[in-house]
């Protein structure tokens, strides 16, 4: 049986193409929470958020809230707040082995549940999400920026209700918007308390902006956490056309994408039957996509979307890659 050492040896390694901000300068914030740091307006407005560094070697997230603190923002009405999340991974992040400090302990990505937070359990990523727990509790709007193993197109996570979709739609960008229902080992913060309650205002997106490690990937984070603060009603785009990317002149419109079943690994046998990079459209319902041991995985229909496929975490009982269709919006 492989090991992930063996199976990561194997994958195509990406070079640093960005630096890593020195980050323990916005430890001290005002918000009684470390690394979280709130600017009010003074006027009435909903709460939104930018967090960053949910996972330690995801720094396009980091760049971007570092450079919202040093731009001084002034929102229009409400209140903006922008956070680093996992810093205890970050602060352990290593060029060498690039892919080792996406968490410590746990992903800190799957435990947003009452009965983790509630619970007994302990962990360096269950701690700090405690932490930051009673600011995420306020927040109306939520931006969680994320970036992906390996080179493929940016693509927003709306969820699976209807208000998030919509929330995507107005954000406008990137291009790709995958909805689903999240994890079968965890819940993700975007689908947190009100954020996932079909009755609740309160709304949230997951953005993955490109290869962890690429410029571009660190463009595509700033341009939507611009988007995000601008559909929200916190800032007023003229505050910051600076930062964003310059619209293509026939810039693609969005694509929605329903997924309809993750593909979860046994082992580290697992294997891919091609290099997908994600957003791959396999034309043929049962198509080969990969194989286990003896066990194949095909293509559960006609234009299935390959969406995230990595390796990289690859482990009994870890979401390899997920499946879905183009759906009308």
């Amino acid at each position: 049986m492989k090991t992930l050492e063996q199976v990561r040896a194997q994958l195509k390694h990406y070079p640093l193409e960005v630096e890593f901000p020195a980050i323990d300068k916005w430890q001290h914030g005002n918000t009684g929470v470390d690394y979280v740091h709130s600017i009010d307006s003074g006027i009435a407005g909903p709460h939104v958020m930018i967090m960053a560094l949910m996972h330690g070697n995801e720094v396009s997230g980091a760049i971007t809230v570092e450079r919202l603190l040093q731009a001084g923002l002034k929102p229009l009405k409400g209140r903006i707040t922008l956070g680093f999340a996992n810093v205890e991974a970050y602060r352990r992040f290593d060029a060498r082995n690039p892919d080792a400090t996406r968490y410590i302990d746990e992903d800190m990505n799957r435990v947003w549940s009452s009965s983790r937070l509630d619970g007994a359990e302990d962990s360096v990523e269950l701690r700090r999400a405690r932490q930051l727990r009673p600011i995420i509790d306020t927040v109306d709007y939520m931006l969680d920026l994320h970036s992906m193993h390996e080179e493929a197109p940016p693509l927003i996570v709306s969820g699976p209700l209807e208000k998030g979709i919509r929330f995507a739609a107005d954000v406008g960008a990137p291009e790709h918007v995958i909805i689903d229902v999240g994890h079968p080992n965890g819940k993700r913060m975007r689908d947190y308390a009100g954020f996932g309650d079909p009755a609740s205002a309160k709304n949230a997106l997951l953005i993955e902006t490109g290869q962890h490690f690429s410029a571009r990937s660190k463009e595509v984070a700033m341009d939507s956490a611009c988007r995000f603060l601008i559909a929200t009603g916190a800032m007023a785009a003229s505050e910051l056309s600076v930062f964003m990317l310059a619209a293509e002149p026939a810039q693609a419109q969005q694509r929605f994408i329903r997924v309809t079943e993750p593909v979860v690994a046994t082992s580290y046998d697992f294997e891919f039957a091609e290099d997908y990079r994600g957003m791959e459209i396999i034309a043929k319902a049962g198509t080969v996509i990969a194989r286990e041991g003896e066990r194949e995985f095909v293509t559960p229909y006609d234009n299935c979307v390959i969406v995230m496929p990595s390796l990289r975490h690859l482990g009994p009982g870890v979401t390899v890659v997920r499946l879905g269709h183009i759906v009308a919006r």
